[in-house]
């Protein structure tokens, strides 16, 4: 957020017509199941100058996997999978009073097994919104990881219901739609 024209940005939607969207970068310093609090406190502060970009341009909720940092895909022990679990939902409870505050939502997204193993499919976001239990917990799915986690699409959008706040329309292979495998006429 430090290095985006907040006010350049601004003046820009309003020119076109637009509408923002603000999705998080979430690396491993900026990991809620880190071990290390220190690492906790400078994703907060990351995650409410992004808050603070949605107030400002307009935008009803912060999205992306905020759960963890992006990348971690490994084979843990149902032990320290608990933890991180506990970690991400305490963790997430402050991050959506945060986000209440300021009268926003979180759309928390799942990705796909090579990008995260805490968060995968409709039903894993649907189970952390349901432990974080908070209002502002809201989830969005992105068509790319549904193609690969999801059994069945249609399902999976089901399944996020009234929860599902944004969907994120994209091919197999993050083209344009209609240009890959997905069967968009199932969809209509």
């Amino acid at each position: 957020p430090a290095l985006i024209d907040s006010r350049a940005v601004m003046q820009g939607l309003e020119r076109y017509g637009l509408k923002a969207l603000v999705c998080g970068a979430f690396g491993p310093s900026r990991d809620l199941t880190h071990e290390d609090t220190a690492v906790h406190r400078q994703c907060f502060t990351y995650i409410n100058a992004c808050l603070d970009l949605c107030v400002e341009w307009g935008a009803d909720f912060f999205g992306g996997p905020m759960y963890s940092a992006v990348g971690k895909a490994r084979m843990v022990s149902p032990e320290q999978r608990k933890r991180e679990w506990d970690l991400a939902v305490n963790n997430l409870r402050t991050v959506c009073d945060q986000a209440a505050a300021r009268g926003l939502c979180l759309a928390l997204e799942p990705l796909n097994r090579f990008e995260s193993d805490l968060v995968n499919t409709a039903e894993d976001v649907i189970r952390l919104i349901n432990d974080i239990n908070h209002p502002a917990a809201k989830a969005m799915l992105d068509g790319f990881h549904m193609n690969i986690e999801e059994k069945d699409v249609e399902a999976a959008i089901r399944l996020a219901g009234d929860r599902l706040i944004h969907v994120q329309v994209s091919e197999n292979y993050r083209g344009t739609p209609g240009t890959g495998q997905t069967n968009w006429l199932a969809y209509r």
